[in-house]
């Protein structure tokens, strides 16, 4: 194997700084990408699906839980799949053991679900044996076929208004590889990280980043941040900014 040259501390440090400058455009690129995304046009959704679940038939309406917004990933988990039935497909186990505590994405009135042609007791005996908590429910009809993930996995996301649905973006192959964390969730739904860093349309919901964060079991519906925590990050991002300015002694 040939490896990179090893370099004194002093050239290493210039050529991550050197790469830092690319990094940061790619960063730059992407939030702009994210932007774009939040302006695409939505597609109505106006056929009612089904789906079964532990408290039995929902729609796809139901799966939003009261939230606005709906990330569903179709995971390959069925008769005929290879690893039926101890297991669901590997590329969609892999991606099931990225995902994140879904409070986080709960906070941002967001769900996240996965679904599946298994039946539903087979889903809570995989869930109970590979540790996964993400609610997880059987595809009863089209669904998978209408959005594109009848013969391959994929991510959709909806927007809900009132009892409206809308398709707002789609995500597969190897862009599914990035799913998992919460933060690029929230970039592939159309209201971000409504943070107000972003460059979102007017009107979308932002609150200041960082504010809004919270330990996955202390998140409660419509409190405002904790004070404490408020002072915390007000402080942290105050030296950063003294920090990059050459301000702090």
């Amino acid at each position: 194997m040939k490896t990179p040259p090893v370099v004194s501390q002093k050239e290493w440090e210039a050529a991550h700084e050197q790469l830092l400058v690319k990094e940061k455009a790619h960063f730059r690129a992407r939030d702009a990408l994210a932007a774009e995304r939040r302006r695409m046009p939505w597609m109505a959704v106006d056929t009612t699906y089904s789906f079964d679940g532990p408290a039995g038939k929902l729609t796809l309406l139901d799966l939003f839980d009261g939230r606005r917004q709906l990330i569903v990933y179709r995971a390959f988990f069925e008769p005929g799949v290879f690893g039926w039935p101890d297991h669901a497909c590997r590329g969609c186990s892999m991606v099931a053991d990225q995902v994140a505590h879904v409070a986080h994405l709960d906070a941002r009135d967001t769900t996240l679900v996965f679904v599946s042609r298994a039946p539903r007791a087979d889903i809570a005996r995989l869930k109970a044996r590979m540790g996964w908590e993400m609610p997880w429910f059987t595809v009863t009809d089209g669904f998978d076929k209408d959005f594109g993930v009848d013969e391959w996995h994929g991510t959709n996301v909806f927007y809900r208004d009132g009892d409206r649905v809308f398709r707002t973006y789609f995500v597969n192959n190897r862009g599914d590889e990035q799913m998992g964390g919460t933060w690029n969730y929230l970039d592939i739904t159309p209201l971000g990280r409504q943070e107000v860093w972003e460059d979102s349309p007017e009107g979308y919901p932002q609150t200041p980043a960082y504010k809004w964060w919270n330990w996955h079991d202390s998140y409660v519906a419509d409190a405002p941040p904790d004070k404490k925590w408020v002072e915390v990050s007000d402080a942290g991002e105050k030296a950063f900014r003294e920090q990059q300015s050459g301000t702090k002694s």
